[in-house]
């Protein structure tokens, strides 16, 4: 008699499986990468009323359903960076290995401060213009043809973000500066490739700089092609849009459309365009923290090619953090050329140990019913402060970067762009 072997359906997990374990759980943080894999565009995605959430564009079957998941589609649980093991195998495929627990602030190989050389870049930049100098000379030098940016709606009076797409210098320092509301940049994707572009850089914040690894990793389409160069912007959370009339207007009688500019550095600091500053401390802002922040465990954009943060003492230098060969060989050679200014991440290890304390309280919000691999970290520290040695500033890293910034031996970088 003939045995019977059973066959074990393979699971497709598409759009029924991201939007109850995801979508709908808390995990979302709203980053867009399922919408830009759809290759389908039946995935829409709201940005109204503080919601920040894909949905499924086609009523049939609920908004959970999906005929073309049913038969077989799996590209946006592909592109999703907080689908199922997705840390651990971005890890895998990016660095070879994956995240120590004492990695809180995700696998490196420097850490510098640095900013742009340019005094113009360095003004309307954000914390030295460092993001905005990397772009305009990654466009010049033909690294990539775009950039994924945010920038201000309208004439910016409403501090309403929005997706945009930058080509030239011009277009890069109009998107300068941070605006503390929600952004997802990844949705710029079409506009930039209906523009032609094929070399793309992302500048996301963290949840967002996980999307361009998930979608090659996972080989989620055309997107993850395009995708060559990922900046990320360090990020504890951002806030809904109400936070405006709310707390800024109802309590301080800060009109959006008279604030100038914005930065958060241990207080959420306000400028006004009739020259007055106003601080308003964060924790009467945490109200206003967007759903999709609530559980995002990572604080330091850990699978960017380069992080990058303003904390620390110095407010014209920019903490960044050196985490790819394509990372390392950008900021050697603008080094090289005088682009941007570098000194050691060692010159401010009180902003290090900043780093480290917000990667590791970030790493407490993913939930335990998820995966384990993004919740681990070391033991909680002891309460009592403790003031870092300078040798115990920077993370085990090869050190090549910080090397070049501390005896200036960064002329001659050598290597070429990814194409």
């Amino acid at each position: 008699m003939a045995r019977r072997v059973a066959v074990v359906a393979r699971e497709v997990l598409h759009w029924k499986h991201l939007y109850s374990e995801v979508v709908t759980s808390g995990l979302c943080t709203g980053c867009a990468g399922c919408v830009v894999a759809c290759p389908h565009d039946v995935l829409g995605y709201d940005d109204g009323e503080g919601v920040y959430k894909p949905f499924h564009l086609e009523e049939e079957g609920g908004p959970g359903g999906c005929g073309h998941g049913d038969r077989g589609c799996t590209s946006c649980t592909r592109a999703c960076p907080r689908f199922r093991d997705w840390e651990p195998e971005i890890d895998t495929a990016v660095f070879g290995r994956n995240r120590a627990k004492e990695e809180v602030s995700g696998i490196s190989k420097d850490i510098i401060l640095a900013r742009a050389a340019d005094p113009k870049i360095c003004e309307i930049g954000q914390d030295g213009g460092l993001v905005s100098a990397m772009l305009i000379w990654a466009l010049d030098h033909g690294y990539i043809d775009a950039a994924l940016v945010s920038y201000l709606e309208g004439d910016g009076t409403s501090w309403k973000a929005i997706p945009g797409v930058a080509r030239t210098r011009e277009e890069v320092l109009a998107a300068a500066g941070s605006r503390y509301t929600y952004s997802a940049n990844p949705m710029a994707y079409e506009e930039a490739v209906g523009g032609g572009a094929e070399k793309i850089a992302l500048v996301g914040m963290s949840c967002q700089s996980s999307v361009p690894p998930v979608m090659t990793v996972r080989k989620a389409g055309k997107p993850a092609r395009r995708f060559v160069l990922n900046i990320g912007l360090l990020c504890s959370k951002t806030f809904d849009d109400a936070i405006f009339e709310e707390l800024l207007e109802a309590k301080y009688g800060l009109l959006r459309k008279d604030i100038l500019k914005m930065n958060i550095k241990g207080v959420f600091q306000i400028w006004m365009r009739d020259g007055s500053y106003h601080e308003v401390p964060l924790k009467e802002c945490h109200a206003w923290t967007r759903e999709g922040c609530k559980m995002c465990p990572d604080f330091a954009a850990e699978h960017a090619d380069i992080s990058t943060g303003g904390i620390g003492a110095f407010g014209d230098w920019t903490l960044t953090i050196i985490r790819t060969d394509l990372g390392r060989d950008l900021m050697m050679r603008m080094l090289a050329d005088g682009t941007i200014e570098g000194r050691p991440g060692d010159d401010d290890p009180g902003a290090i140990e900043l780093l480290r304390k917000l990667s590791h309280n970030q790493r407490k919000r993913w939930p335990e019913v998820a995966v384990d691999a993004p919740r681990l970290r070391p033991p909680d520290p002891p309460k009592k402060k403790k003031v870092p040695k300078p040798d115990e500033a920077v993370p085990p890293a090869d050190g090549t970067v910080a090397a070049a910034v501390a005896d200036g031996s960064a002329e001659g970088a050598s290597g070429s762009p990814r194409q």
